[in-house]
């Protein structure tokens, strides 16, 4: 009885470094993916890819909104800090970031921006911000996710918001 005991104890506490073990890797794995999507499969890092309008054929992403039109930016600050600005638009827009263990950590709106650029530099835990950086925002991991969405229901706000975006730049900093 006492070796059914330890066993089943055993198989319990190995359970459990599995489970934990899953719980920690699988944001990593996830990432991974998307990264891999969201980089038009690895060739683009430190610049936008702007995607047309939502379909149901186009989702790199799960469950994205028909209504808003999204650019990506899979980036590596290993070389050094990035600057990210997303030009403005007169309807909703956004800018998320996202770091390697899916973490949302900072994100800005066309309320916070009031009709401006939302701009920022981007730099690694330790990297020393760059000269002349306005709003610095710190990642948690040298790479990640930019998310850039803005609000275009018809097709002629498409057009409009596909002409606006083009001015949005994902770099390394000057």
């Amino acid at each position: 009885m006492a070796g059914l005991m330890r066993f089943l104890l055993g198989v319990l506490v190995i359970g459990a470094l599995v489970h934990g073990a899953a719980v920690i890797a699988a944001p990593y794995g996830l990432m991974r993916v998307a990264m891999q999507r969201a980089s038009s499969d690895g060739a683009a890092v430190n610049r936008f890819v702007f995607g047309g309008p939502v379909t149901p054929e186009s989702r790199a992403i799960v469950r994205p909104s028909p209504d808003l039109l999204y650019a990506s930016c899979v980036y590596d600050l290993t070389e050094g800090p990035l600057r990210i600005r997303v030009a403005p638009w007169d309807d909703y827009v956004s800018l998320s970031l996202y770091a390697a263990n899916t973490d949302n950590y900072f994100t800005a709106n066309d309320r916070v921006a009031a009709g401006a650029p939302i701009e920022i530099a981007l730099v690694a835990r330790g990297q020393p911000a760059p000269q002349g950086a306005g709003k610095v925002v710190i990642s948690p991991s040298v790479r990640g996710i930019a998310l850039e969405r803005r609000l275009a229901p018809t097709p002629e706000r498409v057009a409009l918001a596909q002409e606006a975006r083009e001015t949005s730049v994902c770099e390394p900093w000057p």
